[in-house]
């Protein structure tokens, strides 16, 4: 008998009705999807999402009274599990960054196509970090710009490094796992080592220090 697909539970903070209902719409069209809540605020969501516990969270920046940012470091705060997905108007690098340093593992814009936000939400629940076309140029383009002290990145060892660098491909720890022929746990705890050399805490963070140094 066929295993049945894992449910994704996923809330919507997002300010704008008409973007709001959109957003309920697209998921309810997507089977293995479900939205658990949908708030208007940041206040809101904090006060419920400790309860629902969603797996994903598709978050606007530009909110009343607390932003999307300060939001977003607060659940992560609560439900470290839950994946956070930003989905805003704004390509401005600061808000990106501070997006990224507050926990948020993916960045799109709201003119993303549908079938985009739609699997940009599969993939961050998998372990991925999708982020918009311009949006990661824009990333890039500011690593480019900057040299920041390798010290840290040179303690890694080259296997460390070239997990890493798949990561900041997009690659899935699965999928690096069946690439370098090693085990999945191999894998896990090479993250945890470059995560401890490096001094962060997520994938998100460990790639844009890896970004630096290119």
């Amino acid at each position: 008998m066929k295993k049945s697909a894992e449910l994704i539970t996923i809330a919507i903070v997002e300010d704008v009705r008409g973007t709001r209902e959109n957003l309920l719409e697209l998921l309810k069209r997507r089977p293995g999807l479900k939205c658990v809540g949908a708030f208007a605020s940041g206040e809101e969501a904090v006060k419920a999402l400790s309860a629902l516990a969603p797996n994903v969270v598709l978050m606007d920046i530009n909110l009343p009274g607390m932003n999307g940012v300060q939001c977003t470091a607060q659940l992560k705060a609560l439900l470290p599990k839950t994946q956070m997905l930003m989905l805003t108007s704004y390509e401005n690098s600061d808000l990106i960054f501070e997006s990224l340093r507050s926990g948020a593992s993916g960045y799109l814009m709201k003119n993303t196509e549908p079938d985009e936000i739609i699997q940009a939400v599969e993939q961050v629940h998998a372990g991925g970090s999708p982020m918009s076309m311009q949006i990661a140029r824009k990333v890039v383009s500011h690593f480019q710009e900057i040299k920041k002290p390798s010290s840290e990145f040179e303690q890694l060892t080259p296997r460390e490094k070239e997990i890493l660098s798949l990561l900041a491909k997009g690659f899935l720890y699965k999928e690096i796992a069946d690439q370098l022929k090693i085990s999945l746990h191999t894998v896990r705890g090479h993250v945890h080592l470059v995560y401890e050399k490096l001094h962060v805490q997520s994938r998100s963070e460990a790639i844009i220090k890896f970004l630096g140094q290119k």
